[in-house]
């Protein structure tokens, strides 16, 4: 499993396969309090599942009756296969990007760059740390190091991502969670009920001291464990059905508190380089109804697969493209420009789509008209500042760089329930996305200055 990856060998008996290499199942050093999360959650599963069905021996109506056990026992069985496959299934092989998620024409010269002028339009985006083009609805996960498709994020109680692919497994594996847990909450409450009842039975009559602990312990983890996993639940079957990941939920709710900004100051909006932006509201691109949604997130049309634990997923030959509703134009990205990640780098992504290319005849000229454009930029700024003051003097609201505070009171922006992206497993260095457009510039400039 992935928590074991940074496991160090102490010796080598049975070696097992992983996502992320092999390792000695027998012999293995703790190297971060994460690695502790499997075995953590495997032993609240037999706490949970095992130790209660002892303690039933011991207390009023007694055990299980076959056909109880016989249904507990198989939703347990469920709970470990759906566990075993959200925490081995890789969500997101290496050379995913390459052979799914890039789509060229095989041909002449001019067919790829028309190809590339093509995903340039679509907003097809750049990840820095791959250095390789980043896919639709793909986000670089810090745990795992790479770009993982549609990631929903890096779930520390299974050591993976939740993504396009291990999705499935890990909402089985919620479900079946849910399920066992709430009747495991009926037979408990049931023994308390009939241990309340019995209260003023003398003692040496009732059950032993250490089942009456045992029982309040279950109760009390049990309920704690339902209650989070039960929201956990319900977040998860909602953003399935509108087709979006707790990132693209994060995503949304930002760009609804850009676009009100934005609306209070004209449509614009001041970002973090001292550019003027202008902002419009987008639609999300991806939801495309809630059968297809349904569907898409859990690889099959087919309802009985949706709940077999040994039920599959989507094909990573999806992981790249994925249906839009068509309410926004093809050229409009998602997820829309973010004036805090908004640089003077990156400025012709929002003041102009087609800027034509300007050549230089030595590198010296194209320093040298470099330098001008930063005395330009700089005299713009020194008079828009200028502006700001004499607005303020006279009693208008000095049209500044809004400072943002996250709820944890860091700098930045974080969600209402004070996430930020990194509290997800994104890389947030890798999120500055490059346009392909720009690369594309890049890559003529370079072909020129060959020439």
């Amino acid at each position: 499993m992935k928590a074991y990856a940074k496991a160090t060998v102490t010796t080598t008996p049975h070696q097992c396969t992983t996502p992320s290499g092999t390792f000695p199942m027998a012999f293995f050093r703790i190297t971060a309090i994460e690695d502790l999360a499997i075995p953590a959650v495997c032993i609240l599963i037999f706490f949970l599942s095992y130790t209660s069905q002892f303690l039933f021996y011991y207390l009023e109506p007694g055990p299980l009756s076959l056909k109880e056990a016989l249904w507990f026992n198989g939703l347990v069985v469920a709970i470990w296969l759906c566990y075993d496959r959200a925490c081995t299934v890789d969500p997101g092989p290496k050379g995913w990007v390459e052979k799914f998620a890039v789509v060229t024409t095989r041909g002449s010269e001019d067919e790829e760059e028309e190809s590339d002028e093509k995903k340039s339009r679509k907003g097809v985006r750049w990840c820095k740390k791959c250095n390789r083009v980043k896919p639709p609805r793909a986000h670089h996960c810090k745990k795992c190091q790479r770009c993982i498709p549609k990631m929903d994020h890096h779930c520390p109680w299974t050591s993976n991502c939740v993504s396009h692919l291990t999705f499935p497994h890990f909402i089985r594996f919620v479900t079946y969670a849910v399920l066992s847990m709430s009747i495991l909450a009926y037979h408990l409450y049931t023994r308390a009920s009939s241990l309340w009842a019995s209260r003023n039975t003398p003692s040496y009559l009732g059950p032993p001291i250490w089942a009456i602990a045992h029982l309040l312990v279950l109760l009390l983890v049990n309920s704690i464990t339902l209650f989070a996993l039960s929201i956990l639940w319900i977040h998860a079957i909602h953003s399935m059905c509108i087709n979006t990941s707790m990132i693209e939920n994060w995503e949304i709710e930002r760009h609804e508190v850009v676009v009100e900004r934005a609306r209070k100051n004209g449509g614009y909006i001041q970002t973090n380089s001292g550019v003027k932006m202008r902002v419009a509201r987008q639609e999300f691109p991806y939801d495309v109804g809630v059968w297809k949604n349904l569907c898409q997130a859990m690889g099959t049309p087919n309802i009985i697969m949706w709940i077999l634990p040994f039920g599959g997923g989507p094909s990573v030959t999806t992981a790249g493209i994925f249906e839009e509703n068509g309410f926004e134009d093809e050229g409009k990205i998602w997820p829309p420009p973010d004036p805090e990640k908004f640089s003077s780098d990156n400025h012709h992504i929002t003041t102009a789509h087609h800027v034509p290319i300007k050549w230089y005849d030595s590198v010296e000229d194209e320093i040298a008209a470099f330098k001008r454009r930063q005395e330009e930029d700089y005299r713009r700024r020194m008079e828009r500042r200028d502006l700001d003051n004499d607005k303020s003097a006279d009693g208008y609201e000095s049209e500044v760089e809004e400072y943002e505070e996250g709820i944890d009171g860091e700098e930045g922006w974080t969600n209402s329930d004070g996430d930020r992206l990194r509290d997800y497993g994104v890389d947030e260095d890798a999120e500055d996305d490059i346009p392909l457009g720009e690369l594309i510039r890049r890559r003529k400039a370079r072909e020129y200055e060959a020439e």
